[in-house]
């Protein structure tokens, strides 16, 4: 939430769309996109400490707000935590298709979707589960018939390091 109101909400946007181009126009960001154009601009204002608290406490209000109550995809029990990458985008894609309340397309609503997810568990998600959901983010492209972000091996074990563990 823009806790300075010099800087206005199209000021924002307006950064955000910026992002967005620079980070390659990829759908599914948008919520991150906004956070990361209020915090520069705030930044560049000066707005910093007990405002950048008050504001992340009022994001994390936002965020358990959207967790439960929007009711744009009827999402089956426990999809993010299912273990086949196949079986998440499937079950995102057809509550994406459908539902009449969501305000995008079914591909932008289902990876905007499964994107905040990922962003609102932040650190808590484990590595392989996180593997896992961006998997899940591919899996929708091909679904809706977009290219691939990256290799399947290169999701699953994205370093050397890790390697070891993925097997």
């Amino acid at each position: 939430m823009n806790l300075n109101p010099s800087i206005s909400h199209e000021n924002i946007g307006r950064r955000a769309y910026q992002i967005w181009e620079e980070t390659g126009r990829r759908d599914g960001n948008e919520t991150a996109h906004w956070l990361q154009a209020e915090r520069e601009l705030h930044a560049q204002h000066g707005k910093t400490g007990e405002v950048d608290s008050a504001r992340s406490d009022e994001q994390k209000q936002w965020s358990q707000r959207v967790t439960q109550y929007s009711n744009a995809l009827d999402l089956e029990s426990g999809v993010f935590t299912w273990e086949d990458p196949v079986a998440i985008a499937q079950s995102l894609k057809a509550s994406a298709e459908a539902s009449d309340r969501r305000k995008s397309t079914a591909f932008r609503s289902a990876m905007s979707m499964l994107t905040f997810y990922m962003n609102r568990a932040g650190r808590e998600l484990a590595a392989e589960q996180r593997a896992r959901l961006e998997a899940a983010k591919d899996e929708l492209r091909v679904l809706f018939n977009r290219p691939r972000r990256s290799s399947p091996f290169s999701i699953r074990c994205p370093t050397a390091r890790s390697r070891a563990r993925c097997g």
